[in-house]
């Protein structure tokens, strides 16, 4: 019999111990091969959840929480459950008022990768089911989305007047055949009803937006509206991640995001946080017992709801500022609806709240926004509008956001921009306001008889409210909108008017924008102040129009003048550093002429109204701190020149915009 010794023994035993830890290298490894290979195939497209939104997200944000919405049958006996790098469960909520949701905040820690990864929901009796979820890069950094600004021109427009260039997307059909919306038809005989234009229509006319002058596009909502009645407009959403199908794609969204910036564009998006359509998917089944305001008016009335049983907003919006108002009153206005097939949103619910935050911050990432114009900006919780807006500019620092007040009390516009010195406290970290004001001023001053308080006047006063603003350049004028009588309409058919408003609203230290149309002298006269008719079809945007103002065929003479005129106008402005960014200097209105200037280093520029129906000496010597004396000054619509001396000699009433570019 073999001996062995002790240094055999440990020899042999060395080499055991070597088979050992390499076996089990090797059952290690292909553990972890078969590991990653299943959780590959986890990874393959599966979802088992009827719906979760936001329906993606990307890394890199400023803030690290996401929270989903999920919503499926019964859900709410489920427990979620995340395993992957970076990522973890905070906090799982469910509803109050439903069983079939939950609200689920995530942890994504800093530099996790994009990619996707599963959540898996288990119940008691060990159901399982799973959503893949993904993470996606961005595309650009947060400071490369530049918003709008002072050297902006924003063409509105109302989607479904403006061009049908797909016909085929006019009456959506369901994967069986059957009309998907409530809405069916289209119906270009009822100012109502839909007509058929589309995102297309927008992208395929490009070139003659831009070659107007304009900058920006502002469409009105483009997302669903899936409402029984009038759903053209667009306020009254119905699911705030779905485009609405008569518009087009998300595809066809994004290409004409991509198109505007091609041509060094801006698109703004419309939002409404205010209140949905009476039709979202979520009214059939709340979540909380307060998503909405006054919910349970609405649920004890479901049956029979209707105008009469509505509690509406009082639409007092001073409610906001007045240190003597009641709680009833402010509650009113912020609580109340604003008709019976709008439900009013809480934004109080602190996980309403953040889904409005996070689908701004969708949008802005899917379709690589510019800015966001957001409706009836006074009418929501106050509070909550400061977070929304200050959550979008910490990630978004260069971004734009303007806000729809509609008064005319320049203290009530100063109050909601940023940066303004309430008495409160309150800090809207809103950008821009509207100049619903200004709009009024321009309008009265050239529709008014001249007096001491009346005609231009009313433009000189209301410029001097400048001082109360805390940048008057980022506030947006307008001639008119989609919710009130065109600009030819409210200035009674009077052409050199016209003019002259326009060519005021383009020098004003401000943003400007334009309905589509004005450019072509639309107008509501047969029915003044009737939305469908304000926001009639656009001629040449639908096949076989007979007038095409794309064209120009079939267009008056009148017509081709102002759009020659806005051309003009506008692309002077496009240009000009000193209506950008330049020092204001008016004068006083005298024998009904009204002096305006804008300069910027070697760059002047001089807006004369002149009211007077018979030709008038101008006497320049009242001007001479604007430093023109002896200089020539080219005509920015006539091209003509003329020397800046003793006087100026106005033939007629209209406008004069004088420039020192050559």
């Amino acid at each position: 019999m073999k001996t062995f010794k002790l240094k055999d023994m440990l020899r042999y035993s060395a080499i055991a111990l070597m088979l050992l830890v390499f076996g089990c290298k090797n059952e290690n490894t292909k553990a972890a091969t078969e590991a990653k290979s299943s959780a590959e195939t986890a990874f393959i497209d599966q979802n088992d959840i009827e719906r979760i939104e936001p329906p993606n997200w990307w890394v890199g944000f400023e803030n690290d929480t996401l929270q989903l919405l999920v919503k499926h049958d019964h859900i709410a006996s489920y427990s979620p459950q995340i395993n992957a790098d970076g990522i973890s469960i905070q906090k799982v909520t469910k509803g109050d008022n439903s069983n079939n949701y939950l609200f689920i905040d995530i942890i994504i820690a800093e530099g996790t990768s994009a990619g996707t990864f599963n959540i898996q929901f288990k119940n008691d009796q060990d159901d399982t089911l799973i959503a893949t979820y993904e993470l996606k890069a961005r595309e650009k950094s947060a400071q490369d989305f530049i918003g709008f600004d002072s050297s902006d021109a924003i063409y509105l427009i109302t989607p479904d007047r403006f061009a049908n260039a797909n016909a085929l997307n006019d009456t959506p059909l369901s994967m069986e055949g059957q009309p998907e919306l409530l809405e069916q038809t289209v119906d270009r005989s009822n100012d109502y009803a839909r007509h058929g234009g589309d995102i297309e229509g927008i992208t395929q006319h490009l070139d003659y937006i831009s070659n107007l002058g304009f900058t920006a596009v502002w469409p009105q909502p483009l997302l669903i509206n899936d409402m029984k009645h009038a759903s053209y407009h667009g306020y009254a959403i119905t699911d705030l991640y779905r485009l609405d199908p008569r518009f087009g794609t998300l595809s066809a969204y994004q290409e004409l995001s991509q198109a505007l910036k091609q041509k060094e564009m801006k698109l703004i998006m419309d939002q409404v946080a205010n209140h949905c359509g009476i039709e979202h998917w979520w009214m059939k089944d709340l979540p909380f017992k307060d998503w909405v305001n006054l919910q349970k008016n609405y649920e004890d009335h479901i049956e029979h709801w209707n105008n009469d049983v509505t509690m509406n907003s009082n639409h007092r919006r001073t409610t906001n500022q007045d240190t003597y108002a009641s709680k009833a009153d402010h509650d009113a206005l912020s609580q109340g609806w604003f008709v019976s097939t709008m439900p009013d949103l809480n934004q109080r619910n602190p996980f309403m709240a953040t889904y409005l935050i996070q689908n701004s911050i969708w949008w802005i990432e899917t379709a690589q926004l510019d800015g966001i114009r957001q409706d009836t900006y006074p009418y929501p919780d106050k509070t909550f509008m400061s977070h929304w807006a200050g959550a979008i500019m910490t990630e978004y620092p260069n971004f734009s956001i303007v806000g729809e007040e509609w008064s005319y009390n320049p203290l009530l516009i100063g109050y909601w921009q940023d940066g303004a010195n309430n008495k409160d406290g309150y800090d809207s970290n809103l950008r821009s306001t509207m100049d619903f004001a200004m709009q009024a001023n321009v309008i009265a001053a050239l529709n008014e008889e001249e007096s001491w308080d009346k005609g231009l006047v009313k433009i000189y006063e209301g410029l001097a409210n400048d001082f109360h603003y805390a940048s008057p350049k980022d506030i947006m004028v307008f001639p008119d909108n989609h919710d009130m009588s065109r600009v030819f309409t409210q200035l009674k058919g009077d052409i050199a008017n016209t003019k002259m408003a326009l060519a005021t609203y383009a020098m004003m230290p401000r943003i400007l924008q334009m309905y589509y149309g004005t450019e072509i002298l639309m107008n509501d006269f047969e029915n003044p102040g009737d939305h469908g008719l304000i926001r009639t079809d656009y001629p040449g945007g639908w096949e076989g129009d007979t007038k095409n103002a794309f064209t120009g065929a079939g267009l008056s003479s009148e017509e081709k003048d102002m759009q020659s005129f806005v051309k003009k106008l506008l692309n002077y402005r496009k240009t000009s550093d000193a209506i950008h960014d330049g020092k204001t200097l008016h004068f006083a209105p005298e024998n009904g002429i009204y002096v305006l200037s804008r300069s910027l280093n070697d760059e002047t520029v001089v807006l004369i109204l002149n009211k007077n129906q018979k030709a008038t000496a101008l006497d320049l010597k009242r001007f001479a701190e604007m430093g023109l004396d002896g200089q020539t000054l080219k005509n920015v619509i006539s091209e003509e020149t003329v020397k800046w001396q003793d006087s100026i000699q106005l033939s007629n009433k209209g406008l004069v915009l004088l420039t020192t570019k050559q």
